[in-house]
């Protein structure tokens, strides 16, 4: 059958370029309910169930679509992104991106190191820059982190009112921390699930914050980064060194 595909010309050419031809545009989903997690008014901490279950559904989004993938004998998925809509108490998670196999048959060369197809959010060029620079993607990790941020008590509030910092540019101390806190939460957790993968380093990272409706203070902190390693085949091809040309011209 025909192949699909989400990539450009451009992106598909320097696919096809760097050794891998494209199968099927594949997808992954889950829709799951959000429930409640009670946290202190005035306290900062995570909410470690609603976190849970907002890693599990992207998860499960991304498992799917590695089992589409390997249904189709891919070795690898690029340009994948992983989308969230949610309604209420309830948000859907799809996955998708486009899977493409190795053509001179050394795929398992290119998977992970528990042998899944490799996952990447890289565009079909950076893709292409990726591996002929010597490395190869593994995963597309994530870390999630969903925090409540604490209210201020109503001895603060009032002080705040009635001192005259109700008028001025002055930093919140403890909101300032929780939202170091979550962040760095993520952070290291994306950076402990591109280690389980085998990867030494990580491109691409993007670190998003959004409330999806719950309350002011409570927030989803997002890290997404793409886990590389080298490619240690002494026989792939990267880029000679840079070189000077000079045009000459007849006089």
């Amino acid at each position: 059958m025909a192949f699909t595909s989400d990539l450009t010309i451009d992106e598909l050419l320097l696919v096809e370029e760097a050794g891998f031809e494209p199968l099927e545009f594949v997808l992954g989903a889950s829709y799951f309910h959000i429930g409640w997690q009670g946290a202190g008014w005035t306290t900062n901490c995570e909410l470690t169930d609603v976190t849970s279950m907002m890693l599990g559904a992207r998860m499960t989004a991304m498992s799917r679509l590695l089992a589409h993938a390997e249904k189709v004998g891919a070795d690898g998925v690029v340009g994948m992104r992983i989308e969230m809509e949610r309604e209420g108490h309830n948000a859907e998670f799809t996955a998708y991106g486009t899977a493409v196999r190795r053509r001179d048959g050394q795929g398992a060369a290119w998977r992970d190191r528990h042998g899944r197809p490799f996952t990447c959010d890289l565009s079909g060029e950076d893709f292409w820059g990726l591996v002929r620079g010597g490395f190869r993607p593994l995963r597309l990790s994530h870390g999630v982190c969903v925090y409540h941020v604490a209210h201020p008590g109503l001895g603060k509030a009032l002080a705040s009112l009635f001192g005259g910092q109700a008028f001025q540019n002055v930093e919140i101390p403890q909101y300032t921390q929780a939202l170091y806190d979550a962040r760095e939460t993520a952070m290291e957790r994306m950076q402990r699930d591109a280690a389980d993968a085998g990867g030494h380093g990580l491109v691409g990272v993007d670190v998003r914050e959004g409330s999806h409706g719950w309350q002011s203070h409570v927030i989803e902190f997002v890290a997404v980064g793409t886990a590389i390693t080298a490619i240690t085949d002494a026989s792939h091809e990267v880029h000679e060194p840079p070189k000077v040309v000079v045009f000459a011209q007849d006089g």
